[in-house]
């Protein structure tokens, strides 16, 4: 298996050469036999067990796809000598630099942490052939747009959001003489005609509402003084959409205060289409839950998911030899993204690869940047002993022996290692609720897999395993919403028809108090008690062969509303619960936006202005993170999650970043700005 004769590994990366297993760049399976049989994958052609890609460019297919029908002989014949010399010093170089085979694990082209949660980049090969006048022309386009960026110190990330590229494509359509929109013109007419069309989808998705349910976040801040704020959003599985934010600072410890609000929200998005509110887990949040459920008796109060796997990992994290290794390994990322040179250096040896997710929680990014580490433990260890390292003035200075010291620690690793597989089940339960999609069928098992994960790496050692399996019960029993998770997972097709999956009394109870609780009406109860047969069964359509294939191949909620018609009492309850999402906390709010928002600093109309502004970016955020997704929701399957790929809570859609200084009618160096620079 040599990398550089092989067109293939511009789209795959080795992961264990023993097996000679390689990994997709875009759909991100593994497998086994070498990059002859990835070339199947990438080329879209079904052989044996090898299951094509659904995400490679069709480019990049075409050419695989022409590589195969090549014959060998005359391939070979055709290849420039010059290829070979192109591509052998940087052969030469690896090896002299002792680099291991994962050192060129690059997840993606041109180093890309994750291409297909990105936006596609077009290849050059396909733009068309410019001649030198065009060409100047589009030198001169970039400059522009470039120059636009500088002056007014927009963020570079700016250019990934997927409203860039179509408004280029706007403008160039309208040709010359185009006038863009003037100051007045963004901040009055434009603003008007976004926030318009945006309360139009609104009541477009509001009929999608009564079939799937819908479910209201309550997320709060405070500043730890005096202000404290809510920001409302509805969810379904078309997407997530911002309501309002209120300054609740002189009411933050009031109930019957913040039961009126959360019951204004909830009248307003329709009662009859809410499942579920998730709310802050404070102790004024219960008290405001009690007087919800005495007003709305169907509906189920939830705390954040993502808050109760977070928390399991910090417990976890509080046991003496877990909080040794977690610290050993922030000691070590510390060291290193402290000294440019040394991250540079690092950067080298792992191929591209970072050890630190900083966007993400804070004991998800501990654990995660432990497992970069054991993951980088051969090249961390040859970077550190490179001829390169122990010439340069860092290798002599004490820190850095101790760091050394601490990478050829056997007792580290082996912590390292019982550390990362004790949590990254966890992580994956968190992957998986903390996104943009309905993830309520799934947690219940992905507690259940953890547990049992957990018990088989100790290898049913009780000593061992029953700690960790303790922190883990005791978070998940506190959770009032057991009911709602328990129903989920018992009308989860791929989850209740598994013969390894047993499904316990709690399973069996909850989705009996559930469905007691979403349909208080007699008649509902009785068609309910008829039905539940047919499903527990498979009979009729439910157990067509359809069916049977749809129950991994489909979410569980568009396999309901395509099976489940003969049960319709059932199919609507299985619809409503499996289509709500468990978290809010996939995307993060710029809590300084809404302050500011909130202040009194400023007169009525600016606030009604700033107050469009922030409904209208805060919507075309949440747009786009849906948009992205293409509005599909993909059935989960755990085996095949990677928590090393992109988060929706690292991605820039999910950070509201605002500049609010156009209100000010100031000149520009009276006003303090802010930039961001990647």
């Amino acid at each position: 298996m040599v990398r550089g004769r092989d067109a293939c590994w511009e789209h795959c990366v080795l992961v264990d050469a023993t097996r000679q297993k390689v990994r997709c760049n875009y759909c991100h399976r593994e497998f086994s036999g070498g990059v002859y049989r990835m070339k199947f994958h990438l080329a879209q052609i079904k052989n044996k067990d090898i299951v094509p890609c659904t995400e490679v460019p069709d480019e990049v297919r075409d050419l695989i796809h022409s590589i195969l029908s090549t014959p060998r002989n005359k391939k070979a014949s055709k290849k420039p000598k010059i290829d070979r010399a192109q591509n052998g010093p940087q052969n030469s170089s690896s090896a002299s630099s002792g680099f291991h085979a994962n050192n060129a694990r690059s997840s993606g082209q041109h180093g890309s942490t994750c291409p297909s949660l990105l936006l596609p980049r077009p290849s050059p090969s396909t733009q068309p052939p410019l001649d030198d006048a065009q060409k100047q022309k589009h030198d001169n386009a970039d400059k522009k747009i470039a120059l636009f960026f500088f002056h007014n110190s927009i963020p570079f990330s700016a250019s990934k959001s997927i409203q860039y590229q179509a408004m280029v494509d706007a403008i160039a359509e309208c040709g010359v003489g185009y006038k863009a929109p003037t100051y007045e013109g963004l901040r009055s007419t434009h603003l008007e005609k976004a926030k318009s069309e945006i309360n139009d989808n609104h009541k477009k998705l509001r009929d999608d509402w009564r079939e799937t349910g819908c479910t209201i976040f309550s997320d709060s801040w405070s500043d730890g003084r005096s202000k404290s704020l809510l920001v409302f959003s509805v969810a379904s599985p078309k997407g997530t959409q911002f309501l309002k934010s209120v300054d609740i600072s002189s009411h933050a410890d009031d109930a019957y205060y913040l039961f009126e609000l959360l019951d204004s929200v909830i009248m307003d998005v329709g009662v009859e289409n809410v499942v579920q509110v998730i709310t802050d887990s404070a102790t004024s949040y219960a008290c405001t839950g009690g007087l919800l459920l005495k007003k709305y008796p169907s509906l189920f109060l939830s705390p954040c998911a993502s808050y109760c796997i977070e928390k399991m990992l910090e417990d976890i994290s509080k046991q003496d030899w877990m909080g040794t290794v977690l610290e050993e390994a922030r000691t070590i990322a510390r060291y290193i993204y402290s000294h440019d040179w040394i991250l540079n250096m690092m950067r080298k040896f792992t191929g591209g690869k970072e050890l630190i997710r900083p966007k993400l929680t804070r004991f998800a990014t501990h654990f995660l940047t432990l497992r970069s580490i054991m993951i980088q433990e051969d090249n961390l260890k040859h970077m550190f002993s490179h001829a390169d390292w122990l010439s340069s003035v860092y290798s002599r200075r004490p820190d850095a022996q101790a760091i050394r010291s601490l990478l050829f620690l056997e007792r580290f690793w082996k912590s390292a290692r019982e550390a990362v597989s004790v949590c990254e089940p966890l992580l994956k339960i968190l992957r998986v609720v903390d996104g943009d999609m309905p993830a309520m069928g799934y947690i219940y098992e992905g507690i259940e897999r953890a547990k049992l994960a957990i018990k088989i790496f100790y290898k049913g050692c009780e000593e061992k395993y029953l700690p960790i399996l303790e922190i883990i019960e005791r978070r998940w029993s506190v959770q009032p919403h057991s009911h709602l998770h328990a129903a989920a997972a018992f009308l989860n097709p791929s989850i209740f028809y598994n013969p390894n999956f047993k499904f316990d009394a709690n399973i069996r109870n909850g989705f009996h108090a559930a469905m007691w609780k979403m349909f208080p009406e007699e008649k509902d109860k009785i068609e309910l008690t008829k039905e539940q047969p047919v499903y527990l069964n498979a009979q009729g359509a439910l157990g067509s062969e359809f069916a049977i294939m749809g129950r991994t191949l489909n979410a569980p909620g568009d396999w309901w509303a395509a099976y489940g018609y003969e049960i319709p009492i059932m199919q609507r309850a299985a619809m409503r619960i499996l289509s709500q999402p468990c978290s809010s906390c996939w995307f993060k709010w710029n809590w300084s936006t809404f302050e500011n928002l909130h202040t009194k600093k400023r007169n009525k109309m600016e606030l009604e202005k700033l107050s469009d502004l922030v409904f209208v970016h805060c919507n075309l955020r949440l747009q786009a993170i849906s948009q992205n997704r293409d509005g599909k929701c993909k059935p989960v399957i755990y085996d095949e999650i990677d928590v090393s790929s992109e988060w929706p809570t690292e991605s820039e859609s999910s950070s509201l970043l605002l500049d609010d200084s156009w209100l000010d009618d100031l000149p520009f160096d009276c006003r303090s700005t802010s930039s961001t620079y990647e």
